[in-house]
């Protein structure tokens, strides 16, 4: 078993609209919505989704089926070719264009490729969200530093991505996406370039987000590793998405 995965001192973004409102909307609601790319086939076909406020769901299917596509939309980084996107309550079709750096806040995302900054040591691109946060400098380094070394990364701290492996820039991109507490956490292939022992403590570092109340999403191939865990799994197949309870997890 893994051990408890430490302390995220950091709370979520508050909620909008107030909080007493905020518990009964779903964070994610997908109303038909339709994804293509230029005048190619749509990738992804009147999709209806619903994510309740701290559930916890595998996203599968085969290569090319649109996993990556679906959380793209998520993290607000495309819009929708038809359909209705909901997040925290509102409506995407009409936020503006100045307000959507603030729901990117309430997103922590896990890409595939990472997208660390060369420029900055492990410690820094950890921190980067906290420091536009405006938490100081000192907070920002206890903190980062007790995340990195509980996922083993204790002596690589003022080491910049060029000089990491992909297992270790993997678990840098994760420690950025869960240093804040986000409300949403999206995760692409996560554990897909570290071995079981360290797959473990991340999948218990999302536990304990998902435990604080954190939604989370999880797009993977690892299917002996969804069966374990026995939460719902997403299933794009077709660009079309179905939900599998799995109801004898346990």
């Amino acid at each position: 078993m893994a051990p408890a995965a430490p302390v995220l001192a950091f709370a979520p973004t508050p909620c909008h609209p107030p909080p007493r409102e905020c518990g009964r909307l779903e964070v994610v609601r997908f109303e038909n919505v339709g994804l293509r790319y230029g005048v190619g086939p749509e990738v992804l076909r009147d999709v209806y989704l619903d994510l309740a406020p701290g559930s916890f769901h595998f996203l599968t299917g085969p290569s090319g089926a649109g996993k990556s596509s679906l959380l793209s939309l998520l993290y607000l980084s495309r819009r929708p070719t038809r359909g209705r996107i909901h997040l925290f309550g509102r409506d995407m079709a009409g936020v503006s264009r100045g307000e959507l750096p603030a729901f990117r806040r309430r997103v922590g995302v896990v890409f595939q490729d990472f997208r660390l900054l060369d420029h900055l040591t492990a410690l820094d691109n950890v921190g980067l969200p906290l420091r536009v946060a405006g938490v100081d400098d000192r907070t920002i380094r206890t903190h980062v530093g007790e995340l990195l070394a509980w996922v083993g990364l204790a002596d690589r701290l003022e080491a910049k991505p060029p000089t990491l492996s992909g297992g270790e820039k993997q678990r840098v991109a994760i420690a950025r996406a869960v240093i804040t507490r986000p409300q949403l956490l999206l995760a692409d292939e996560p554990t897909g370039n570290v071995d079981d022992q360290i797959a473990l403590k991340l999948l218990t570092l999302f536990g304990e987000l998902h435990r604080m109340g954190t939604t989370v999403l999880i797009a993977t191939h690892n299917q002996p590793l969804v069966e374990r865990l026995g939460h719902p799994e997403l299933r794009l197949e077709g660009g079309r998405l179905n939900l599998r309870e799995r109801r004898d997890a346990g």
